[in-house]
C-alpha cells in the first residue's frame, strides 16, 4: 500500500462516491435515450416497412414488454451473481440492440432488436439505483440515487436533440454527410447512435467495484471492507458492516412474504392507492408524448423539421421540471405536488383536445406548389373542407391510396390545416412540465413509503408491473387512436383520466412527508 494511503482511506471520499454513482447512473441515460429515440424513427419505419398503426405501436411498445420481464428477473439474478455483472450485461444488451436496430432489414428484426434493448432497460432500471443505494452513505443516498432519474431525463432530452441533428444532416449537402448517407438512412443512424454511449458505459463499469452489501450477503466481508472504507472511512465501514450482518441475520429468520399478503383487508387502502397511482402515471399519456412527440406536432401542421425542433423543447422542459421536483418534494410534500401537477395535466389535455377540435382542413388551389407530387391526384379534394383530422385522412387514403397517403400526410396536413399550432405546443409543454414536477418522480417515492416493511419489496414489484402493463398498452394503441378516434378525442380521454385521478388524490391520498415508515404503516394499515 503506498505511503499515506492509510490516512487517505480513513476519510469519507465524496469524490469517489459521486464518480461511482455517475458511472452507474449512465444506465439511466441509456434507458432514457433508448426509450425516446424511437420518437424520431416511427414516421420513417412506418413508410419503409409499410406498417399498420398497430404494428407501428408494437415497434414502440415492444421495448416496454421485455423491460418488464427484465425487471422481474434482474433483482434475483443480481442477488445470485452480483449487481456489477448484471450492469455489464445491460450495457452489452444496449449495444447489441442499437447495432441490430440500425441494420434491421425488416420489421420483425427491428422489433426483436428493440426487445433486446428492453431487457437492458429493465435490468438497468432496477439494478442501477439499487447499486447506488448500497454504496452511498445515508447522508448522500437520496442525492446519489436521484442521479439515475436525472440521467433518464437527460437521455430523453439527448435523444430528441440527436434525432433532430441527424434529420438536418440528412438534408445537408456536405460531402461527408452525403457519404455517411444520413438522408436515406436517417432512422438507422438515430437508432445506431446509441452504440457509442453503450460501449462507453461497458468500459466505464470496470472502474466500479462490486457492491459491498452484496459481498457481505455472500459472506465475503474481507472483500467488502476496503470498498466501504474507501467510501465512508474505516471506522464507519466497520460499524456499517456489523449492522448489515445483523440485518441479514434478522431477515434470514423471517418467513418469506407471499403475494397473497397484499390482498388482506388490512392492506386494502395502501394497495388501492398504489394501483391507482401506478395506472394514473401512464394512463394520462406521458409515453404517448415522449415516444411520439414529432408525430403529435406534425398533426398541428408545422411540418417534419419543426416537429423535431419542438420535440427538443419537450426534453428540455422535462429535464428542468424534474430538477425542480427533486428540490421541492421534501419541502412541499407529495400530495401538494400531485394535486398541482394533476391540475396542470388535466388542463393541458383539455387544451390539446380543444386546440385540435378547432382545426379544419381545406385543400386550396396552391396545393400544386406545396405538394407537387400529388397535386393532380387531389384535385377532387380542392375546395372541400373537413371538420376533423379523421375525415381528412380518410379522404386522403381514398384518393391517394393507403401508402401514398402515409408518405404525403404531413405535407398535405401542412397545406390544408387551419388552426393555432401554438396551442398544441403550449399544451404539450405544460403537460410535460406538470408531469415532471408531480406524478413522474413522486410515484416512486410514494411506493417506497406507502407499503409496510414486510411486504414493501413484493408490493412495489406488483404495482410496478401494473405501471409497465399500462405503459405498454398506451404506447401500443396511440397510433391507432390518432388514426381512428382523432387527435382531439384521444387527448380528451387522457384529460378525463387525469381529472378522475385528481379527485382520487384529493379525497384519498394522505400526506407522507415528514413521517417515518413505521408511522405511515400504523396510520395506513390501521385505517384500512
Amino acid at each position: 500500500m503506498p505511503k499515506g494511503s492509510d490516512e487517505w482511506i480513513a476519510r469519507p471520499n465524496r469524490g469517489y462516491i459521486i464518480r461511482t454513482a455517475l458511472i452507474v447512473a449512465l444506465g439511466g441515460f441509456l434507458m432514457g435515450f433508448d426509450a425516446s429515440v424511437i420518437s424520431g424513427v416511427v414516421r420513417f419505419i412506418e413508410l419503409e416497412f409499410s406498417l399498420s398503426k398497430l404494428e407501428l405501436g408494437w415497434s414502440v411498445s415492444s421495448l416496454t414488454l421485455t423491460s418488464t420481464l427484465a425487471m422481474m428477473v434482474a433483482g434475483p439474478l443480481s442477488d445470485k451473481y452480483g449487481r456489477r455483472p448484471i450492469l455489464f450485461v445491460a450495457a452489452s444488451l444496449y449495444a447489441v440492440s442499437a447495432i441490430f436496430s440500425a441494420l434491421a432489414p425488416n420489421f420483425i428484426t427491428l422489433v426483436i432488436a428493440r426487445m433486446i434493448g428492453g431487457l437492458g432497460v429493465g435490468a438497468s432500471l432496477i439494478i442501477a439505483p439499487m447499486y447506488i443505494a448500497e454504496i452511498a452513505p445515508p447522508n448522500m443516498r437520496g442525492q446519489m440515487v436521484s442521479f439515475n432519474q436525472l440521467n433518464i431525463v437527460i437521455g430523453i432530452s439527448v435523444a430528441f436533440f440527436t434525432n433532430y441533428l441527424i434529420l438536418q444532416l440528412g438534408q445537408s449537402e456536405a460531402a461527408w454527410a452525403v457519404a455517411m448517407q444520413f438522408g436515406p438512412h436517417n432512422w438507422r443512424w438515430m437508432l445506431g447512435l446509441e452504440t457509442l454511449p453503450a460501449v462507453l458505459y461497458f468500459f466505464c463499469l470496470f472502474a466500479v467495484p462490486a457492491s459491498p452489501r452484496w459481498l457481505i450477503m455472500k459472506d465475503r466481508v474481507v472483500e467488502a471492507f476496503p470498498i466501504m472504507a474507501r467510501a465512508v472511512g474505516e471506522e464507519t465501514a466497520t460499524r456499517e458492516i456489523e449492522e448489515i450482518k445483523k440485518s441479514i441475520a434478522k431477515d434470514s429468520n423471517k418467513e418469506k412474504t407471499s403475494i397473497g399478503e397484499l390482498f388482506k383487508p388490512a392492506l386494502r387502502l395502501v394497495l388501492t392507492i398504489g394501483i391507482v397511482v401506478a395506472v394514473l402515471q401512464q394512463i394520462t399519456g406521458i409515453n404517448s408524448v415522449f415516444f411520439y412527440a414529432p408525430v403529435i406536432f406534425e398533426q398541428s401542421g408545422i411540418g417534419t423539421d419543426a416537429s423535431f425542433v419542438q420535440a427538443i423543447f419537450v426534453g428540455l422542459i422535462n429535464l428542468v421540471f424534474t430538477i425542480i421536483a427533486i428540490s421541492l418534494i421534501d419541502r412541499l410534500g407529495r400530495k401538494p405536488l400531485l394535486v398541482f401537477g394533476l391540475i396542470g395535466i388535466t388542463a393541458s389535455m383539455f387544451l390539446l383536445a380543444f386546440g385540435f377540435s378547432q382545426a379544419t382542413y381545406t385543400m386550396g388551389p396552391d396545393v400544386a406548389e406545396q405538394v407537387p407530387a400529388v397535386s393532380e391526384r387531389v384535385e377532387l379534394l380542392i375546395g372541400q373542407t373537413f371538420d376533423n383530422d379523421v375525415a381528412f385522412k380518410d379522404a386522403l387514403a381514398n384518393t391517394l391510396g393507403e401508402e401514398d397517403a402515409k408518405v404525403y400526410e404531413s405535407a398535405l396536413i401542412t397545406a390544408a390545416i387551419s388552426m393555432n399550432p401554438m396551442l398544441i405546443l403550449i399544451g404539450i409543454l405544460s403537460f410535460v412540465a406538470s408531469f415532471a414536477i408531480s406524478i413522474g418522480p413522486v410515484m416512486w417515492v410514494l411506493f417506497s413509503e406507502l407499503f409496510p416493511n414486510r411486504i414493501r419489496g413484493i408490493a412495489i414489484s406488483f404495482v410496478g408491473l401494473i405501471n409497465s402493463a399500462i405503459s405498454f398498452f398506451v404506447q401500443l394503441v396511440f397510433p391507432w387512436e390518432l388514426d381512428t378516434l382523432g387527435s382531439s378525442l384521444t387527448f380528451l380521454i387522457y384529460g378525463v383520466f387525469a381529472a378522475a385521478g385528481l379527485v382520487f388524490i384529493i379525497l384519498v391520498l394522505p400526506e407522507t412527508k415528514g413521517k417515518s415508515l413505521e408511522e405511515l404503516e400504523l396510520e395506513l394499515v390501521k385505517s384500512s
